[in-house]
């Protein structure tokens, strides 16, 4: 079978945006047609200020909601990534292998790093070279396939070219990657800012709906969120982004084609209402195990225990190999 990684960063409270984007399709396609491994990389929450006890908690959360989302550990493996050292063992070999010149390339470094100057400030080290430790997340395990958003093809592409170097200058010790996106709503936006993605990390307010809503607030922020001028309900992400986004959430969420469904509404209030209801529909299963998950902490702790124990067995032949390739001398 061909394998599969994916991971997902306890910086927030998961969102729709997840759930359409990722989380859906690792239960509903992935599990059930590879070899997958699905991680909670809570070392990547730490390349921005951060508190450690949140930390802590959005990562049992998260860990928790991917249970909760569909994951089968009977099917695949669920797993922290701080929990297997071979994540960080092989992203420094990477980082001896990837070039400055292509960390400083990378979109989200650019956009963060200028931010944090204009206010006269400097980021960490760790969001510069966090693209190579996720290169290591992806490569320890001989992964096939990687299924991300939109946002994450540049952070891909780059495991690809690494491992490719690698290969080409040590000997062939890693499978190059290849990206899969979701066909529909591979890219959630916020409801209150349609030009900017729902993240579940910077963003409070009434743009984004969590998978833990109530209902009631998550038809509150649905109904409030942003539309276009006119009064038409079509479907144009460059002109019409608003009604866009309600379109493709409907879409993903209750079937049908964003282009199609437009055709199917008169007024904005009423494709908010109904947008509204088939978020609800969707996230109701979700919220309901999560609630079942919560009751038996042992159970999740199990869960991630066993998965750690299956993904160290499989990441550490690759590791050792690679370190062996690079020149370094094997422990006694």
């Amino acid at each position: 079978m061909k394998r599969v990684f994916s991971g997902i960063k306890p910086t927030g409270h998961l969102t729709l945006g997840n759930y359409l984007g990722a989380m859906r399709r690792w239960s509903a396609v992935d599990q059930h047609e590879a070899d997958a491994l699905f991680c909670v990389v809570d070392l990547h929450a730490l390349t921005v200020d951060h508190d450690p006890g949140r930390v802590r908690r959005l990562s049992r959360q998260a860990a928790t909601l991917l249970l909760a989302a569909g994951l089968d550990p009977r099917l695949c493996t669920v797993f922290v990534q701080s929990h297997v050292d071979e994540h960080a063992r092989l992203s420094y070999l990477l980082e001896c292998v990837a070039t400055d010149g292509e960390m400083r390339r990378m979109i989200q470094y650019k956009e963060r790093a200028a931010a944090e100057r204009a206010r006269g400030g400097s980021v960490r080290l760790s969001l510069l070279t966090y693209p190579v430790l996720m290169a290591a997340d992806i490569l320890a395990y001989g992964t096939d396939e990687v299924p991300v958003g939109d946002d994450q093809t540049q952070h891909v592409e780059l495991t690809r070219d690494v491992a490719v170097r690698f290969n080409q200058r040590y000997g062939r010790t890693f499978v190059v990657p290849r990206t899969t996106h979701p066909e529909v709503a591979a890219r959630v936006m916020n409801l209150q800012d349609p030009t900017s993605k729902m993240g579940k990390s910077d963003d409070v307010g009434p743009g984004v709906v969590y998978l833990l809503d109530e209902p009631e607030t998550v038809r509150k922020k649905i109904m409030r969120a942003v539309t276009d001028s006119g009064s038409e309900v079509v479907h144009d992400r460059e002109a019409r982004p608003g009604v866009s986004n309600l379109l493709e959430i409907l879409a993903a969420c209750a079937g049908g084609d964003p282009k199609e469904l437009a055709g199917a509404y008169e007024t904005y209030g009423a494709l908010k209402k109904d947008t509204a209801d088939a978020v609800v529909e969707v996230l109701r299963p979700v919220q309901r195990k999560h609630k079942e998950l919560c009751a038996d902490p042992a159970y999740v702790e199990g869960v991630l225990r066993e998965g750690a124990e299956k993904a160290r067995e499989m990441a550490r032949p690759r590791v050792d190999a690679a370190y062996r390739a690079i020149g370094l001398l094997p422990a006694g």
